[in-house]
């Protein structure tokens, strides 16, 4: 309808209904809703055409996470005999030992993980494992998962306090013995006989580190000091393509800001690449009543920064990481 005859329409209207009717025609002329018809055709007949290579391409990806999940499956079977065996002792051994089934399986399919040096984890007594921390540290889960698996122990962990702060978090840290860190805790657990893991670089590395490995951690020694008071070794750890597989935008400036302004972890974390994961765990590294807290905090740095020059290309490639999936090779100097 043209611009005359919509202005004859409103003056030819003798009733509020007509002239409704005249007003709605008006708009619709002026925002082009007369073609709406056409464009939904338009629609129509792209989706006629792209459903079909929609479905195609669907399709495969739902049979193969059908298969995962199967395979999945096949890997918690294969152990039922020892689940049963660790519900029969107590009840959070079995649910353990469940969750570390889980674990083990998604790191064998989703990036066949591989931990070397599991020798070095003792079957009894303490030790403490200190690591380089991803953006996430999964391969931390998987390698709590493979002690619980190959050595019947439960390795407790140091987190910090905001995963204490998330809903539902506190019955998973009850059941895998996560503490939040106070020297005196952490010196307790040891001298009880336990495994425990803790990441000197902590929220920080996780947020700043990036492809190159930089260890973050500072002038950061209580660590040390717990192992000395405590009197016992340190083994090493390094997960490799660890960066590969999840990263951080914790450098842009903004969430840099954040973080040190209020403590807070605000950084987006992006990935889930199935690259390949490798864990290698260092020679322990003895108690020595001659090392203060400085001097084997910087021998236990010098020990991670090793397996991180021994086993990681600098800087880290996503897509080379997801090659490695295909072959066995690992860097070696």
């Amino acid at each position: 309808m043209s611009d005359s005859g919509n202005q004859s329409c409103l003056m030819g209207a003798e009733d509020t209904l007509s002239f409704l009717v005249c007003v709605f025609r008006a708009l619709e002329d002026w925002a082009g809703l007369g073609q709406l018809e056409d464009y939904l055709s338009v629609l129509e007949y792209l989706l006629w055409v792209f459903t079909p290579l929609a479905i195609v391409f669907i399709l495969p990806f739902l049979i193969v996470i059908l298969l995962y999940l199967s395979i999945l499956f096949l890997h918690v079977y294969k152990r039922k005999n020892q689940l049963r065996e660790a519900y029969c002792n107590n009840l959070w051994d079995g649910a353990r030992k469940t969750l570390a089934t889980l674990w083990d399986g998604h790191g064998a399919i989703w990036h066949g993980y591989e931990i070397h040096g599991m020798e070095k984890i003792p079957d009894k007594g303490p030790a403490l494992i200190v690591y380089y921390h991803g953006a996430i540290p999964i391969d931390y889960y998987y390698f709590l998962a493979s002690v619980i698996i190959q050595k019947g122990r439960t390795c407790h962990s140091v987190a910090d306090h905001f995963l204490f702060k998330i809903p539902g978090f506190k019955l998973l840290c009850e059941v895998f013995s996560v503490i939040h860190g106070p020297q005196e805790e952490c010196v307790r657990a040891l001298k009880n006989g336990h495994l425990l893991g803790i990441s000197p670089g902590g929220v920080r590395e996780a947020l700043f580190s990036d492809e190159t490995y930089p260890l973050l951690w500072g002038k950061r020694k209580g660590f040390a000091q717990v192992a000395i008071d405590a009197q016992v070794p340190i083994i090493p750890m390094f997960t490799q393509n660890l960066r590969e597989g999840f990263r951080s935008l914790g450098n842009l400036r903004l969430y840099r800001w954040v973080y040190e302004r209020f403590r807070f972890p605000a950084a987006p974390v992006y990935g889930g690449f199935p690259v390949k994961f490798r864990t290698f765990l260092g020679d322990p590294i003895p108690y020595d009543p001659n090392l203060n807290a400085a001097e084997l905090a910087e021998k236990v740095q010098q020990a991670v920064q090793s397996l991180i020059d021994q086993h990681q290309q600098i800087p880290g490639n996503i897509l080379r990481a997801l090659l490695e999936r295909f072959h066995s090779k690992a860097k070696d100097h």
